[in-house]
Parts: C-alpha cells; structure tokens; sequence
C-alpha cells in the first residue's frame, strides 16, 4: 500500500469516528452521571471510543511490516481473534464484534446500511485500577500481586499445548538479536554511554540463550510453549469489581503468543521491577511458581526478562526518551550479570510456629525463591486419598524432602536464593542440604522459628477452620514433631540463628529484616 493510500483510509477512519462520536452521543449510549462525555483514545494501531458504560475498540487501516489491517475483511478478522483470546481471561470485558454501518459522514454501531467497518465492544473500567496506575500511585498491595500470579497461573495451566508445527520458527533469540540491531543505528543511541555496553550486552545475553537452547527444545516437547498472552505488561492488567484480569491480548502475530508460559510472566516480573516494585516482583514470581510448579522455568526467566526490558528500551530510545531507554537498558543488564550470587537458607520450625511466614518474608527482602513442604507434599500426593497424619509420616516425609531437595538444585542453579520452608524434624535432612550448598559452593543459612505451644495449637485449629492455608498439621501432628524433633548439633551454631514469633506481623516483619541483614 502506498502512503498516499495509507493517507486516505486513514482520513476516513477519522472522520467515521467523528461520525460515531456524534452517533453515540445521540443515542443516549452517553449516561448523565456515568461518564457523559465522549472521549476519544488513540493507540498505535486501534482508536478507542468511550461513551457511558462501553468502549468500542475500532482498528485503524494500517499496514505495517508486523500487521495488516488495511481491508475490512482483515480488521473483521482480527476484532473476532481480539474478542476470541481475550474472553479467556476477561470474558466479563469483552462483549461482542459488532459491525459500523452507513456512511463515513454519518455511520452507526450494527445499524441500517453497507457494513464500512468492525469494533469490539467492552465494557468500560475505571483506568485508575489499571496497574500500572497503581503501581505509580503506590496502591499495587500485594494482595493484588498474589491474586494476578494465581489468575495467571490458572489461565496457562488452562491452555492447550501447542504441536511443534505451532511453534514460531523465529526464537525469543532472533527478536532480542533485531532489537539489538535497531537499537544501533538509533542517532541518539551513539551519544549514550551505553553505547560502549552494545557489544558486550549483546554477546552475553546470546550466550545465555544459546546455552539454554537444550532446555527450549525440552519445555517444546514437554507442553510448556503454550497460545499464551503475549502483552503482560501492567497497563494490560486491571482489577475490576475486585477481580484481577488480564486484557489487551496480542492478537495481530500469534508468533508472539504461541512462547514458554515463562515468557508470558516475564514481561509482569519486569514491569514491576521497572517501577522500582522488586518485592512485588518477587512475591509475583513466587506465588506463580508455588500455584504451577514450574520451577524449573526459573532459569529462563531472567533472560526472557531481560528480553522484555531490551524491546521497552528500543521503543522508548526511538520515541526519543534516552533517560527512560537507560533505565531498561540497566535492567536487561541486571538480568544477565545479577550483582549477588545465590545461597541456600533454611526455615524450620513446627507447624503453626509461622516458618511460612518468616519464609516468605525472606523471599520477598532477597528476591529469593520458597520452597514449601506443604505445597509440594499436596502435589505429590494429590492423586491420593490418604489421612492428614499419614501425609506426616517417614515414608511421605522422605519422599517430599526428596523432591525439596531436588527444587532447591534446581533453583540454585537457575542463580536464585532459595528459601526451603520446612519442619526439619531430622538432622539427616538438614544436612542433605547443607551438603548441596557445599557441592554448588553457596552460602547455607538455617533459622529455627519458635512459638509457645499453645499459640502453635491456637494457629493450626484456627486455619483448619478458615481453610486459608496449605497445611494438613493437626493438633496431633503437631504432638508428634515435638516428641520426634531432633536438636541442632552444636557446630551447627555458626550459620544458625532463631527467631521467636510470639508478637504481631510489624514486629516478625522487624525481627526477619534484622535477619536478612546478618545474611551472607
């Protein structure tokens, strides 16, 4: 299509959206009290009218070296795929594709007349419970974060694999290796003083994907490359009557949807690190790991984030915005060259003497990884109807520090701190781990977590009842650890500490930053 041409349609998408504009302020779809006003919003490729309790999406007539939508018939097209892939997790949003009729000057929504276009109709939120608006507001609490990492979880785990003749023939590899490549002959790019990095960044970043090459192949095969997302980024994620959804879909290039689960979270996981919101990042990546399982995505994860940050920095760095393009272009590096090495930290400590919660507060001060027993004791044996007792016994217990053991090999590996949240009732199993550490030469750390009986008692009846927590333990249970509980050898003391959790959340919070302090 020539300019000329592109030109002309693209006059006529507007004055047809100026002809909605006054059609539906006409029609009364406008509600004194609900947003009368019309408003207009542009998007690189889509014009979003918002009128009352709707918005309707109308593509514009581009045609793009990633796109086309310069035919009616392709943008019917593509506001069907749009409405198809995004009811997947935000049905209550997307409502219906609906076709423009009339004439440019005075066109209708599904009215009399020739049909001259196609829309996506949705329902209309707040954008004030967009995200990224309440990451920049400070309100993104981390109950929002959990309640996302378990929508998102939920929907991958719900996705058909795909066949390898659905895998895109173009890698994450060959995107990063473009990206690399526009940013280059930026102007402004030769002016930066990440200029001199170019080379260096990019050779790394390849050498870490290619030696990941193996494990790609492996995930294909195993059903990990899923039609995901595409477009996880934190404006593209909203909390609607108290619901978290993803919406905005990439539905123009299934290439870019059909990749690793893993790389769909990437892109969320460096967002909230984008916003300086690394806590909340790594409360996402975990309660995402715990929900799926998927801990061995966790060595692809910095890569594919460092792939993400790579293409924001090129688009902000051709919209001109160089301060912006560094601070994404540092964190591709951070990715890559993370400043601190991994170490290996223990949490024991008998059911109800809060080990979960001092864990997960670890990880959250560390950016570090939880392991817990109690999730994955459910996971091994969730095919099978045995009594909560029985799922604390040797025989279980063995085979679940086994497959705690073999998580924490591999999250160390991937360059993650990892939190293994456990009763270590045997010292033969406390020293299972300290022996990983010493063969993959990290730090080990163990801290012992204590309560009052009682109020150990008080906390396990009390989840029992609420049913707000992964653990099995029983008064009973917890009887037989502390007959069974094996005491921590003295040379042990050097890399062993206590933490006492009779008091409030403020107060444990306090004690384990003191604690994360006197870390390696």
């Amino acid at each position: 299509m020539s300019s000329q041409e592109c030109n002309s349609l693209l006059a006529q998408h507007e004055q047809m959206v100026k002809g909605l504009c006054q059609y539906l302020a006409g029609s009364g779809s406008a509600k004194p009290g609900q947003g009368s006003d019309i408003n207009v919003m542009q998007t690189h490729i889509s014009t979003v009218i918002l009128a009352g309790d709707f918005a309707y999406k109308i593509k514009k007539p581009l045609c793009l070296p990633f796109l086309d939508f310069s035919s009616l018939e392709s943008r019917r097209h593509f506001c069907l795929k749009e409405l198809d892939i995004n009811r997947r997790t935000a049905s209550e949003l997307y409502l219906d594709v609906l076709p423009v009729t009339g004439s440019i000057n005075t066109p209708q929504i599904d009215g009399q007349g020739p049909v001259i276009d196609w829309l996506v109709k949705m329902r209309r939120f707040d954008s004030h419970f967009e995200f990224s608006v309440l990451a920049r507001e400070g309100k993104l609490a981390f109950q929002l974060i959990e309640s996302l990492a378990l929508h998102l979880a939920h929907f991958h785990a719900a996705l058909p694999r795909l066949q390898k003749r659905q895998i895109p023939s173009k890698t994450t590899l060959h995107w990063v290796q473009e990206s690399f490549d526009e940013i280059k002959v930026q102007a402004a790019f030769k002016e930066l003083p990440e200029a001199a990095e170019w080379q260096d960044l990019r050779q790394n970043l390849e050498n870490r994907f290619n030696s990941l090459a193996g494990l790609r192949e492996q995930r294909i095969s195993r059903g990990f490359f899923r039609p995901c997302h595409g477009d996880l980024h934190l404006g593209n994620i909203v909390l609607w009557q108290n619901r978290v959804m993803a919406f905005d879909a990439l539905e123009f290039d299934e290439a870019l949807r059909n990749i690793d689960i893993v790389n769909d979270i990437a892109f969320t996981f460096m967002d909230l690190l984008a916003a300086g919101l690394s806590e909340a990042a790594s409360r996402f990546v975990n309660i995402y790991m715990e929900e799926s399982g998927d801990y061995e995505g966790l060595l692809l994860l910095p890569v594919y984030a460092a792939y993400r940050a790579l293409v924001r920095a090129k688009i902000l760095l051709m919209k001109g915005d160089t301060a912006a393009f560094s601070r994404y272009w540092g964190l591709a590096k951070k990715m890559v060259n993370p400043a601190a090495g991994p170490q290996l930290v223990l949490v024991s400590g008998l059911s109800g003497s809060g080990k979960s919660t001092v864990a997960q507060l670890l990880a959250d001060y560390t950016g570090g990884i939880r392991i817990r027993s109690d999730v994955e004791r459910k996971r091994l044996y969730k095919t099978m109807r045995q009594t909560k007792e029985w799922l604390y016994s040797a025989q279980a217990s063995r085979r679940t520090y086994s497959r705690l053991l073999a998580l924490a090999q591999t999250v160390l590996e991937a360059g993650y701190t990892v939190i293994v949240d456990a009763v270590f009732l045997r010292h033969a199993d406390r020293e299972q781990f300290q022996h990983l550490a010493t063969r993959l030469g990290v730090p080990f750390k163990m801290i012992g977590c204590m309560a009052p009986e009682g109020v150990m008692k008080e906390r396990i009846v009390k989840r029992a009842e609420t049913g707000s927590d992964p653990s099995d333990a029983t008064p009973a249970v917890l009887d037989s650890q502390i007959a069974k509980q094996e005491p921590v050898p003295v040379e042990w003391q050097p890399f062993t500490s206590g933490i006492v959790n009779d008091g409030t959340l403020a107060d444990l919070k306090e004690k384990v930053q003191r604690l994360v302090i006197g870390l390696p």
